[in-house]
């Protein structure tokens, strides 16, 4: 007898569905991974109305201000980088960076403005005068203030790690916060410390090619990174590796703005943007000036003697085109055998009679003048 199999059919399996919590009144920031990778999505932060969570933990959001709450966010995307020294894992390490360590003094930096703001619009090649009264920091001050900056964000780093495995508490947000300001309330003092660096070097690189102004302020850029890397534990001075720092931003700058130009080779040309309806209605009064300071001048109105007729026709050319050449003073004397300095004395008196007839017919021209007859040499 033949074996007979039967065979069941099994019910069909609905495919699973996922259900999206829905999110009211709330924010959620993620980074997303493909479908078809192995790794799944991570939620870094959510926010919401009511609370701040960093993973598993929740804190009240009313105890922070917008501010505070965008640094601990920040703390969540970032690991806070720091030069590690075995003196932050001593015992009383705190009172001993801080407690116990000199008073340094914070700079004065109310010349760095002016001095930047005289020295950026002029570009005749003036030197750059390093501050009377800039402070600068020996060896051990150096290495006094770039420890409390390290060993403030060696505390925020240390309780960043510590809220990542055990969850955040409001009381480590808080300490995280006190740090933080600490460290930036230094890395501040000692930018400003070592802002003549920044104008030493640029005086250095300074060239037709580089605005001055993108100097200052790519250094400054440059100075607040060395800041952050620079480890006090080898023994240098700041200024050794700032102003290293400082030049191949500089050298960066260049080669960036020599592609540039390879790309744009074409100067900027100011009188491309310039508009041409005021330039021309000011050349249009000009010559209508210009056409009643003729006929004043062949009228007689004025009340020129001869020799001051001779000295006006000559020096300014009142029958030739506006932009002819005129004569000089000395040339003038020549022809009527007196000095160039008797023909200077004719000219002024002549403009004065000029002028004062101009008055009486229409006062707003009389501040034209110059403009209308120029300037001669």
């Amino acid at each position: 007898m033949k074996n007979s199999a039967t065979i069941k059919l099994l019910p069909k399996k609905r495919p699973a569905t996922m259900r999206t919590p829905k999110l009211s009144a709330s924010r959620t920031s993620t980074v997303m991974k493909s479908p078809n990778s192995n790794a799944t999505s991570v939620l870094k932060v959510r926010r919401s109305t009511n609370a701040i969570s960093f993973g598993s933990t929740r804190m009240p959001s009313g105890s922070f201000t917008p501010e505070e709450r965008t640094i601990l966010e920040g703390f969540q995307r970032e690991k806070v980088q720091f030069v590690a020294s075995p003196d932050f894992l001593r015992a009383g390490a705190e009172r001993k960076i801080f407690a116990d360590a000199p008073v340094i003094a914070k700079p004065d930096i109310t010349w760095y403005q002016p001095l930047l703001d005289e020295r950026t619009p002029a570009s005749n090649g003036t030197a750059i005068v390093r501050p009377p009264k800039s402070l600068v920091l020996t060896a051990a001050q150096e290495r006094v203030i770039f420890a409390q900056l390290n060993y403030a964000r060696f505390r925020v780093a240390r309780t960043q790690r510590k809220a990542a495995r055990e969850g955040m508490t409001t009381e480590s947000a808080r300490d995280m916060l006190h740090w933080h300001a600490i460290a930036e309330k230094i890395r501040k003092q000692i930018a400003e410390t070592n802002l003549a660096l920044v104008l030493a070097m640029a005086k250095r690189v300074r060239s037709a090619d580089l605005d001055f102004g993108d100097l200052i302020s790519e250094g400054n850029m440059a100075l607040l990174r060395s800041v952050d890397k620079f480890d006090f534990g080898r023994g240098f001075k700041f200024s050794t590796y700032g102003c290293r720092a400082i030049l191949k931003a500089y050298s960066r700058l260049g080669i960036k703005t020599q592609k540039h130009r390879q790309f744009f080779p074409v100067e900027f040309d100011p009188e491309l943007e310039r508009a041409d309806h005021s330039g021309e209605t000011r050349r249009a009064r000009e010559n209508d000036d210009i056409i009643e300071v003729k006929n004043l001048f062949q009228s007689d109105r004025a009340g020129l003697s001869d020799i001051e007729r001779t000295v006006i026709f000559h020096r300014y050319g009142l029958d030739r085109p506006v932009n002819a050449s005129q004569l000089t003073l000395e040339q003038v004397g020549l022809i009527l055998g007196v000095t160039k300095e008797r023909v200077r004395q004719i000219q002024n008196k002549a403009l004065e009679k000029i002028r004062l007839a101009l008055i009486s017919m229409n006062p707003s021209m009389a501040y034209s003048l110059p403009g209308i007859i120029g300037t001669p040499n």
